[in-house]
């Protein structure tokens, strides 16, 4: 179906802090969203009026939504592990168990069961992050991954999971950083290792000559004195690495010291990196004792998003030994990050985490709703945004052409 050259939408809501240049919106101010009729040229929204009619359908405008961090490779896997529950070291020794099942075939049926559910979920864009193992050499799941990257109707990004002392041999790490191509992110997990420093470096300066963005699992831990998330930020600023650099988990940081906290968060600010928080696998393993746990597993979001340091939220692990239960779907993540870190109103700054910031961390063009086209957006049957973030249906924004030629 043909656009056409000029439409006008009634009866449409848009969050305000996902608007770009707010002159051209003029509508009627409702909470945290602006309220009118919207103007649309060649199927792309130029700007809104006010609407002649008062609010009966209530239909909510938003981006495509993006995935940050999850683990195509691992996920739909529980069922084979009815036993692996428990902290972090248990569900690698889990995962790595079901390794054993790993053949091409069911690597691409569970990949593809991840992805399909991204789309149904409304992303348009996800990185997954893909087990290394022992080996330089890509394991099957890249290759299958990557294929799966070719096919699919989302925009695939892969990130290799190598351990940073893995990374400290140069060897090692050139082999891997070859085999990343364009449009995806040279990676490593950072927990309390031996040769972080040189396994930075040699990340970093591989990384800049390759054109690569940085991917860090890091500090996955509630004990404060793992500290890889500032080994980081230091690398970044001694480098000036100008590339995206994201870091998931930074559980660490919900344990130090204030003084720790803001010397850290600086750094982070002034590198430009950003922190992805992860609530359904960091809930599930952190702070495990016999009892209930007493500390919450999250990075503190809104302290870093207080002194500048952008932050995103991600799905993870979906179904497998880190985290038994979940689904991929960036509206479920910010939901459970909404009540487990106090995210408090107005919602539309925390919806950027997995829109048009999400989207900036990968290293791609934001998608503010001024100036995007139809087919980057979402419209959802919402009043508001606490409304959509609760489970309200939404569908692609182009049907709100084919309802208006009806």
């Amino acid at each position: 179906m043909e656009t056409q050259a000029i439409a006008i939408l009634p009866d449409i809501s848009i969050p305000l802090d996902l608007i770009h240049r707010r002159e051209q919106f003029h509508g009627t101010s409702v909470n945290d969203c602006v309220h009118g009729d919207l103007i649309l040229s060649r199927g792309r929204v130029v700007g809104m009026r006010p609407s002649a009619a008062a609010q009966t359908a209530p239909r909510l405008l938003f981006p495509a939504l993006t995935e940050p961090h999850c683990h195509l490779d691992k996920c739909h896997t529980i069922s084979r592990m009815p036993h692996s529950g428990g902290d972090l070291l248990a569900a690698i020794e889990a995962q790595m168990r079901d390794k054993a099942y790993w053949s091409e075939s069911d690597i691409r049926t569970r990949a593809q069961r991840g992805l399909d559910e991204a789309i149904a979920a409304g992303c348009h864009t996800l990185r997954s992050h893909v087990d290394w193992g022992h080996e330089a050499t890509p394991p099957t799941a890249w290759h299958v991954l990557l294929e799966l990257a070719q096919e699919s109707a989302l925009t695939l990004q892969l990130s290799p999971l190598a351990g940073i002392d893995q990374m400290a041999d140069p060897t090692f790490a050139a082999t891997v950083a070859r085999v990343v191509p364009d449009g995806h992110a040279l990676g490593a997990f950072v927990l309390g290792h031996t040769q972080i420093p040189t396994g930075l470096r040699n990340m970093f300066a591989l990384a800049a000559d390759h054109g690569l963005p940085l991917d860090f699992h890091v500090d996955e831990t509630l004990d404060p004195k793992i500290n890889g998330l500032e080994a980081i930020a230091d690398m970044a600023l001694e480098t000036r690495f100008d590339g995206p650099i994201l870091c998931g988990h930074a559980v660490s940081l919900a344990t130090c010291t204030p003084d720790e906290f803001r010397r850290i968060a600086d750094k982070l600010a002034r590198a430009r990196i950003t922190i992805v928080a992860l609530p359904t696998t960091n809930l599930y393993l952190q702070g495990r004792d016999p009892h209930t746990p007493g500390l919450r597993g999250l990075t503190p979001l809104d302290a870093l998003a207080a002194a500048g340091v952008p932050i995103l939220l991600g799905s993870d692990n979906v179904r497998d030994a880190f985290c038994p239960v979940g689904r991929h779907d960036p509206l479920y993540a910010l939901e459970l990050a909404i009540l487990a870190g106090h995210l408090d109103p107005p919602l539309g700054r925390w919806l950027r985490t997995i829109t048009t910031d999400a989207r900036t961390a990968l290293g791609m063009n934001p998608t503010p709703i001024d100036g995007a086209h139809l087919n980057d957006l979402r419209i959802a049957d919402a009043s508001d945004l606490s409304h959509l973030i609760s489970g309200a249906a939404h569908r692609p924004a182009t049907d709100l052409l084919k309802e208006h030629l009806q």
